[in-house]
């Protein structure tokens, strides 16, 4: 039915806390899908049997693909939300979530822990290295989004079919945000409780944050060609130029060529122009991808509210 709220909880290795979650979701949501994402322990079975609908994956795939697996069985009519399932996230949030969508105010709603500030029991380390990811991934998707590591979010059923779901490991949240913005949705943040006394990753921060920038980068590549490829390459060709004038002034004073700072200075024109160049390129081909994305999302709109 339109308007139906189903969530979203990948797992893996979370029997201690799966049965809770579920239970608690249920309160919330019409329709409660857990993704075992190919846990050891008996994660399916409790889920199951706290009455939750469960998907299974043979090996562990990562939390992208346990989320593909989950959208993929969803129509374009339900409000979609993803939750963690290590106790991190307080299912209680979710009406303050999804209200937005049933509003018609967003298409996407993400949960944040920062929204009001930081967060006085968020351990230093753990801050500070999300706030890196935070920048990156802004900067990547000129969003200005306070928490983009948040696995708690809500979408618009008729989203689920702009995610790539390229990443399958903890990238996939940064991705998300890239291919929303992308697509021009409507991205609202509210602010959502938090809980750092219980196991929150089954991944080494410093790791996780390693991987997560690494990916933030490579995207950046193709959604933000000036900043990857035109400054830099401006950059280079202007320090090539800014030598050649410094050799014509040299030889102008009776000084002797130097092939070598020459050969340089002529690589890195050419390939200073070639960068800026090859930026701006790019940079029309996404602005116009980006363009039509932002049609369809539009039309899809138009179509929902005529219906």
């Amino acid at each position: 039915m339109v308007g139906e709220i189903t969530a979203i909880l990948p797992a893996y290795n979370e029997e201690v806390s799966i049965g809770s979650i579920v239970l608690r979701t249920r309160k919330f949501a019409d329709r409660v899908i857990v993704v075992d994402d190919g846990s050891l322990d008996r994660t399916a079975e409790v889920a199951a049997l706290a009455g939750a609908q469960v998907l299974r994956h043979e090996m562990n795939l990562g939390k992208g693909a346990a989320l593909k697996t989950g959208f993929s069985l969803l129509n374009g009519d339900a409000v979609i939300v993803t939750i963690d399932t290590d106790g991190q996230h307080d299912p209680a949030d979710i009406p303050r979530l999804v209200r937005p969508i049933l509003k018609g105010e967003a298409d996407m709603v993400n949960g944040s822990r920062y929204l009001n500030g930081n967060k006085r029991d968020t351990p230093i380390y753990r801050r500070m290295g999300q706030k890196v990811l935070d920048v990156a991934t802004n900067i990547g998707c000129g969003l200005s989004v306070t928490d983009t590591q948040s696995g708690f979010r809500a979408f618009a059923g008729r989203t689920k079919g702009i995610f790539r779901f390229e990443q399958k490991g903890l990238a996939i949240e940064s991705e998300m945000l890239a291919d929303a913005a992308s697509a021009g949705l409507r991205i609202k943040e509210v602010e959502i409780g938090v809980r750092y006394d219980v196991n929150c990753s089954s991944e080494n921060p410093v790791v996780h944050g390693l991987r997560v920038l690494i990916n933030v980068l490579q995207d950046m590549q193709l959604r933000k060609p000036l900043i990857c490829f035109t400054i830099p390459g401006l950059a280079m060709a202007a320090a090539g130029i800014l030598m050649g004038l410094e050799f014509l002034q040299a030889f102008a004073h009776g000084g002797s060529l130097q092939y070598g700072l020459a050969l340089i200075m002529i690589l890195l024109v050419l390939l200073g122009s070639f960068l800026a160049l090859t930026g701006m390129v790019l940079h029309i081909l996404s602005r116009v991808m980006h363009e039509f994305k932002r049609e369809l999302m539009a039309q899809g709109r138009q179509n929902k509210e005529a219906d």
